[in-house]
């Protein structure tokens, strides 16, 4: 073994190290940029053909579980607020999970179905994740809480 090899190594595994992100890694829709804005629009369109209103009126907070997406993906209520996570999807179901806060995964959801939840945390920040596709899709949120 020369004096070159470890060095070698080393740099082989760096390589390594900078390509394994790359490796695997594809949006959810094939390779094509995903249109957060857009699914987003086509959410509050689907929500208006349900519901028969947009997604704004009414006394709860709402956000859309739609293509694996949540819309909005980050918001701001302030503390004690009424939040309701609605599955404007045709087929799939969808949870809502702050795991990070230690709070259970609520039951998945069918279209038209909501998850209620009251802002009851302390202020601060909350990632929170779809269960079923948080990994594969990447369906994640994050609530912020002020008083």
């Amino acid at each position: 073994m020369s004096a070159r090899s470890p060095r070698l190594g080393l740099a082989a595994l760096a390589l390594l190290l900078v390509a394994i992100p790359a490796v695997g890694v594809q949006s959810r829709d094939g390779g094509k940029k995903v249109d957060k804005e857009k699914i987003c629009q086509e959410a509050e369109a689907r929500y208006r053909e349900l519901f028969g209103k947009p997604s704004k009126e009414g006394p709860d907070v709402v956000v859309l579980m739609y293509k694996y997406t949540f819309c909005p993906s980050v918001l701001e209520v302030k503390q004690g607020a009424k939040i309701r996570w609605v599955n404007v999807d045709k087929r799939t179901s969808h949870s809502v999970w702050f795991k990070e806060a230690g709070r259970p995964e609520s039951d998945r959801v069918f279209s038209e179905e909501h998850v209620p939840m009251t802002a009851d945390l302390a202020p601060g920040s909350y990632p929170y994740i779809c269960g079923p596709h948080n990994e594969r899709q990447g369906m994640r949120g994050t609530l912020t809480i002020v008083p």
